[in-house]
């Protein structure tokens, strides 16, 4: 190929280049304007959902989570409008299937990370537990501090910070001691076979009224079984504050008013005993026994 032969290639692909740049200059400018004014809606419509959503959900990271994606999706489709206004096509097809692949590859790299997020996603919006709630979660009790996306952080009674993982709280039973405002405590007490029940049930009322930090929730007792060396009942006491410091004092006080009436009226709390029988059929004591072989001897 000569010189002559080589400028007219040159020129010819530049004519070439130079005549499709013209012919795709008003799908330029048109995808331009476009991608501009997309943009500015955009930000837009972002601002208003946040503001719809944020009238709905409560918890601010979903808000913005919420208006991010659309604000992501809506950018997504101007861009690929932009890009087929301007033939480019193949260019759209390429990144729809790369985005599907990487995608696709997040998906099993980060498969617990993503169900931690969208464990979080569902918390935020059922609302099981909130900010300020004393709860139970996975084994450890506490008040919680913050509820992430990806996570949920209690300040145990003992002042241990602990992380939890949504996922393991989705899926897993809830007790949430704030939900109803009080808190019921049982507390198990028992009391001698020789004491008069009619009485001890008077006693035991009329002690626990009156203790601060209950509410006026009828007080209940209800005996429920003979003991191997008492009759145990349960008496039933609502706390006004759920959390464990409240239920642990009107606890305290609870006891230590049963203990003073029962000893104010002669009312026993015995301790734990055990009936030694030495009969091969029962019913004979170690006396008996002793008595009976030395009989046999003579």
């Amino acid at each position: 190929m000569d010189l002559n032969q080589a400028l007219e290639l040159i020129t010819t692909k530049l004519s070439t280049w130079i005549r499709d740049f013209i012919e795709i200059l008003p799908n330029l400018a048109i995808a331009s304007v476009l991608l501009v004014l997309g943009i500015f809606l955009a930000k837009k419509i972002r601002t208003l959902a946040h503001n719809m959503f944020d009238k709905i959900v409560s918890a601010k990271t979903l808000v913005s989570l919420f208006s991010s994606i659309v604000y992501v999706f809506l950018i997504s489709i101007i861009v690929f409008t932009a890009l087929s206004i301007v033939k480019l096509d193949k260019v759209v097809v390429s990144l729809l299937a790369g985005a599907g692949i990487v995608g696709l590859a997040l998906a099993f790299a980060f498969q617990d990370i993503a169900a931690n997020f969208m464990s979080g996603i569902f918390i935020s919006l059922r609302r099981p537990i909130r900010i300020g709630d004393f709860v139970k979660l996975g084994g450890y009790t506490g008040t919680v501090t913050e509820i992430n996306l990806r996570d949920t952080i209690i300040k145990t009674g003992q002042g241990q910070i602990v992380i939890i993982p949504n996922k393991e709280i989705f899926q897993n039973p809830i007790e949430n001691f704030s939900m109803l405002g009080k808190r019921r405590m049982d507390l198990q007490v028992g009391i001698s076979y020789g004491d008069d029940l009619e009485k001890v049930v008077e006693v035991t009322l009329d002690a626990l009224k009156g203790i601060k930090g209950t509410t006026d929730d009828e007080i209940t007792l209800f005996f429920q079984e003979f003991g191997g060396s008492s009759i145990n009942y349960t008496v039933r006491i609502w706390v006004d504050n759920p959390r464990q410091s409240s239920y642990s004092e009107v606890a305290h006080e609870a006891i230590k008013r049963i203990k003073k009436a029962y000893e104010v009226n002669n009312i026993s709390l015995p301790f734990p005993t055990r009936t030694l029988d030495f009969g091969v059929k029962g019913g004979k004591t170690l006396g008996e026994v002793l008595e009976s072989a030395k009989l046999n001897r003579q």
